[in-house]
């Protein structure tokens, strides 16, 4: 493995585990085969505590092709349970209303999906990293601060209603960067005339890289113990730190 010139690793990220915790024990694993105190990992394309899947992570050079990598299409399969809303659409806060969802059908579901297709505005979750005044959304949200955030407007490829017995439903989707599920099983919640909150989320892809591709942490982190190096004695590693 070259780190230097720089390495594109897919990881399945754990449940629980932040996207930066993923990055430092990737970055630690290299620092010790190194043998350096610093050097440049990161990841393209963030994924919640909640959410497990595909997290690209680079070292080296290759973290130049974050941007490029992050931009990439993005494919998941996301749980919703209809009934009631959390304050942050998903399990990270606590049930704050319940709703009936005894009229929802399956036909109910399929014939609004469509709606949710294509080009669309999306309001981004106040517990959210976007920024308002220069902070992040869910500084304000964890202070019982209101904020006012602006629709974006995203392209959502496809919307593939999977099995699943009410009043969960479970979904496909292909997406663009910048998607919050979470608030796609706020918005459909209202479509049915209910509340939804997403209950699981494991994304499939980004761009090509694919969930059959990633390796675990730990196959990551053993893979780069195992790594060949072979460098001339002279080689001085480059400052990769900027």
């Amino acid at each position: 493995m070259d780190f230097i010139s720089g390495e594109i690793i897919g990881i399945d990220k754990p449940l629980g585990w932040t996207s930066f915790d993923v990055v430092k024990r990737i970055r630690g694993a290299i620092q010790r085969r190194l043998n350096v105190k610093k050097f440049k990992v990161g990841h393209a394309g963030t994924l919640d505590p909640l959410a497990t899947g595909v997290l690209i992570v680079c070292s080296g050079r290759s973290t130049r092709c974050i941007d490029t990598l992050q931009a990439g299409t993005k494919e998941y399969v996301a749980d919703i349970r209809l009934g009631a809303t959390t304050p942050s659409f998903d399990l990270e806060t606590e049930i704050d209303a319940t709703y009936p969802y005894d009229h929802v059908t399956m036909d109910m579901v399929r014939s609004v999906l469509p709606s949710f297709t294509g080009s669309i505005l999306q309001v981004p979750p106040v517990y959210s990293a976007v920024k308002v005044d220069g902070k992040r959304a869910y500084k304000y949200a964890r202070k019982g601060k209101e904020v006012e955030l602006k629709p974006k407007q995203l392209e959502i490829e496809e919307m593939e209603l999977l099995p699943c017995t009410l009043p969960d439903l479970r979904l496909r989707i292909v997406c663009s960067k910048g998607t919050y599920i979470r608030a796609i099983a706020r918005d459909l919640g209202e479509a049915l005339g209910t509340g939804a909150h997403l209950t699981a989320l494991r994304r499939l892809r980004v761009g090509d890289i694919r969930i059959q591709d990633c390796l675990t942490v730990e196959q990551a982190v053993a893979k780069i113990a195992d790594c060949d190096l072979s460098f001339p004695d002279d080689f001085k590693f480059p400052d990769l730190r900027n």
